[in-house]
């Protein structure tokens, strides 16, 4: 019988530091897919807050308690990253675990917004994209959803099967900008 083995999409990639630029694999739990029925808002709402402490994010934000977030990730969507969903969730929007599909990739320094600017066509300094900003981009031609988690810590999430060419991009124009 063949026995089967997990392994990351980015199994054997190490952290890279490039004088003040980190970029590394993270681990922010499961990752829930919400999307509200139509009509029950209100209501996701109200179980939202009673069993995560969040509210539902308008478009191109995100909303914390502890280590639940709540990133807005598209129209009518958020994803749940941190916890389990309540199960109670489930009455008032469609939820799958999304935890298998994504690969989250994160970058902080100082220069982390001058790596982006090479690779995102969406202005991602601090000034048009507060911490807690939640936005579709494409990181050159891959799809993302990218969430300004500090000042200067940026968390890229891309599918699963986009993880190595997002870890090559990513490395490669931290290797453009550490060079300037």
């Amino acid at each position: 019988m063949v026995s089967l083995i997990a392994k990351h999409a980015l199994s054997g990639q190490a952290p890279l530091a490039l004088q003040d630029l980190h970029f590394q694999i993270e681990d922010l739990g499961p990752i829930t897919s919400i999307a509200p029925f139509n009509g029950q808002e209100s209501a996701l709402n109200a179980v939202l807050e009673a069993g995560h402490g969040l509210r539902f994010p308008v478009p191109n934000t995100s909303t914390q308690q502890a280590v639940a977030k709540l990133l807005w990730s598209g129209r009518g969507q958020a994803f749940l990253v941190g916890v389990a969903p309540d199960a109670r969730l489930a009455a008032h929007a469609a939820v799958t675990d999304q935890s298998d599909g994504w690969v989250t990739l994160g970058l902080e320094g100082a220069r982390a917004e001058a790596v982006l600017a090479r690779l995102v066509a969406v202005d991602l300094r601090l000034t048009a994209c507060p911490v807690g900003a939640s936005l579709r981009a494409q990181v050159q031609h891959i799809p993302a959803l990218i969430h300004r988690a500090a000042p200067q810590v940026f968390h890229i999430m891309v599918m699963r099967s986009f993880g190595q060419s997002a870890w090559h991009e990513v490395s490669e124009a931290m290797r453009g900008v550490a060079a300037r």
